[in-house]
């Protein structure tokens, strides 16, 4: 099935996720090949969570829903200070993963690192 055309679009479901990075590469959000949807990403906040030491953040947008495509880097290698959060994307800066695409994302430090994704589903 194709993404749907955002003109007849018929619902719109605002969604969040969160999740604990690792410093393995790992799917974040995947939208399916046959979904049937668009999903579009409103921000993108990461939080380290220790209270000593910075940690590294790489986010990536995957041209495949299991995370196999090609990787292109919205943030690589940002250091996030302790107890600090850094806005990878906002409303300014949305995009659309369309069917068969994915968000990815690792730390430098296993458990430092907590993500947040805000979106819609289009359909």
């Amino acid at each position: 099935m194709a993404n749907p055309n955002l003109v007849n679009v018929t619902n719109i479901n605002g969604k969040s996720f969160g999740n604990v990075l690792t410093t393995s590469n790992a799917i974040i959000i995947a939208n399916g090949s046959s979904s049937g949807n668009v999903l579009k990403i409103n921000n993108i906040v990461v939080t380290n969570v220790d209270g000593a030491a910075a940690a590294d953040v790489t986010i990536e947008y995957n041209t495949s829903a299991a995370g196999t495509g090609t990787p292109y880097r919205i943030a690589s290698t940002i250091s996030v200070p302790a107890d600090a959060s850094l806005i990878v994307t906002d409303k300014t800066t949305s995009f659309y993963l369309e069917e068969n695409t994915s968000l990815k994302g690792f730390a430098s430090a296993a458990g430092d690192l907590e993500v947040l994704v805000s979106y819609e589903v289009l359909s």
